[in-house]
């Protein structure tokens, strides 16, 4: 079963005007993957400074990443950049999120992550 998290934060990624959306849109595309057809499986904050998030690509990729702006900042998520980047596509059921990469990997051959 596909977690509501996956849902929404993979909606947030395709239609969200904020500035964290519309800017973590524009570094999954520079990292070659369709922000349309990617699927969020996380993006937690972990600091001040910086959020950890991981998504599947449209291929079945996974990738794990660190997202670092200044939360303080109004806007500053506007000015994010990637750090960390990482292909785990060979490890991520060993990971805390294997459970709901496999949900979200389940809902996306359901088609029910079509862009």
């Amino acid at each position: 079963m596909v977690s509501s998290i996956v849902v929404q934060y993979t909606d947030l990624l395709r239609t969200s005007d904020y500035d964290l959306w519309v800017r973590l849109r524009e570094l999954l595309a520079g990292q070659g993957l369709d922000p349309r057809r990617t699927v969020v499986v996380e993006l937690l904050q972990e600091g001040p400074d910086h959020e950890d998030g991981q998504v599947i690509s449209e291929d079945g990729r996974v990738y794990r990443f660190t997202l670092y702006y200044d939360q303080a900042d109004e806007h500053g998520a506007a000015s994010a950049r990637l750090g960390g980047w990482a292909d785990i596509t060979a490890s991520w059921r060993e990971g805390s999120l294997g459970v709901r990469t496999e949900g979200a990997f389940a809902w996306m051959a359901s088609g029910g992550a079509a862009g």
